[in-house]
């Protein structure tokens, strides 16, 4: 019995959280969900209690509806435990706004992020600038 024990180590050590590329995923979701133009879903990665989710909401619920939205993101810092992390990530979006056959210039920020475990997932607690997202 000791010895099957033993034999399972390896695999849980596998299996183990890697809270960095947890953390990346998130953050892929969310360009997609925007580039989707699902506002539900990038709104459900964030806790509602964070700062400024009321003008986030606000901001990403026009946004959504007012163009189409080509969203990419990278993550410059990643750093933290398996609990909380801090994030920068170097945001673009390029919008198409109604009928218009080409896109804007696009939109780029470094936006600063705090992230926290809560239950199984990630939620983001911090944003800063909300504004980005705005219409």
């Amino acid at each position: 019995m000791g010895r099957r024990a033993l034999c399972l180590i390896p695999l849980t050590v596998c299996l183990a959280a890697d809270p960095a590329g947890e953390v990346l995923d998130l953050f892929t979701n969310l360009a997609g969900s925007l580039s989707a133009g699902n506002a539900v879903d990038f709104l459900s990665k964030f806790d509602k209690k964070m700062p400024g989710y009321e003008k986030l909401s606000q901001n990403v619920t026009a946004l959504t509806r007012q163009a189409d939205i080509e969203s990419f993101v990278d993550l410059v810092r990643n750093e933290g435990d398996d609990q909380k992390r801090e994030v920068e990530a170097n945001w673009k979006m390029r919008l198409k706004v109604g009928n218009d056959a080409t896109a804007t210039p696009g939109r780029q920020q470094v936006l600063k992020c705090r992230v926290e475990k809560q239950g199984k997932n990630w939620k983001i607690t911090a944003l800063e600038p909300v504004d980005f997202f705005a219409p």
